[in-house]
């Protein structure tokens, strides 16, 4: 079979999303199969594809739509304030000036998400402000972004008035682009949970699974070059009950924010 890899996660700048694509060049190298870089649609589609060797996806997807579809082979951890290991958390940022000093605060005023399967942007928001809700509706309403990028300049533009940034995104544009935080302040972090896994499709036999996962445990040095520049320290293998934590957090009231059709979708910002 011709292999097909990709690693949309943090493509935040040219830069990054070049190394991206250096780190997996590296790794198809030290393993030594043939595969082919795709730009990936949606993304949902991509990672069911029968020819997917690697890409990396987000835990709420993986529990809620992928689980039995594809195979766990190691989770990075990021050099990132918000990062603990292979665990990370979100930031939670508001516009400086904004009059919220408390997520108590946050009642009745305008969230940016940045997707509804989104871990880091809609889960651990969700999460995070439940024991404020009392059971009612949190949030005065909602625009979906389409990208944290895109949550953070609703933030800054006045547009929203609080967002749940993925700490590893947060770092990279603190790195790539730091004028796009000169009107954000940080209020508060969520609840950590794994970070974001790199996956073999379904269909890879798992001889070849083990050899891509025993690449990322123990790196050969260009491939250890590679994760410093991306601000990885390591990988480690976590098992699939290790992810059953977003589930968890799920696990709030339904009422916490607006959803749905009644809330208002926003042009994407880069």
């Amino acid at each position: 079979m011709h292999w097909k890899t990709a690693l949309p996660m943090y493509n935040v700048s040219p830069r990054l999303t070049q190394g991206y694509e250096t780190l997996l060049a590296e790794l198809i190298e030290q393993v030594g199969v043939h595969a082919t870089l795709e730009q990936p649609g949606t993304l949902i589609d991509f990672w069911r594809q029968p020819d997917l060797l690697v890409s990396q996806t987000c835990g709420h997807p993986y529990v809620t739509q992928l689980r039995g579809q594809v195979q766990l082979l190691a989770t990075p951890a990021y050099d990132f304030p918000g990062c603990d290991h292979c665990d990370y958390s979100s930031v939670i940022v508001t516009r400086t000036g904004s009059g919220i000093a408390g997520l108590a605060q946050a009642r009745g005023r305008v969230a940016a998400i940045n997707d509804a399967h989104s871990n880091s942007g809609m889960n651990a928001l969700r999460h995070a402000v439940a024991p404020f809700s009392n059971g009612a509706e949190f949030f005065r309403d909602v625009k979906w972004s389409g990208s944290h990028a895109a949550s953070l300049a609703l933030v800054a533009a006045g547009v929203a008035d609080i967002a749940a940034i993925d700490c590893v995104t947060y770092g990279y544009i603190a790195l790539e682009y730091p004028e796009r935080l000169r009107d954000i302040s940080v209020l508060d972090y969520s609840a950590t949970a794994p970070g974001l896994p790199f996956i073999a499709g379904g269909q890879v036999p798992l001889v070849l699974v083990e050899r891509l996962r025993q690449a990322l445990l123990w790196p050969g040095a260009r491939l250890r070059t590679a994760m410093d520049a991306l601000r990885i320290e390591s990988f480690d293998y976590l098992d699939d009950a290790a992810y059953d934590c977003i589930n968890v957090m799920a696990a709030v009231p339904a009422r916490t924010m607006v959803t749905g059709p009644s809330a208002t979708a926003s042009p994407v910002v880069t």
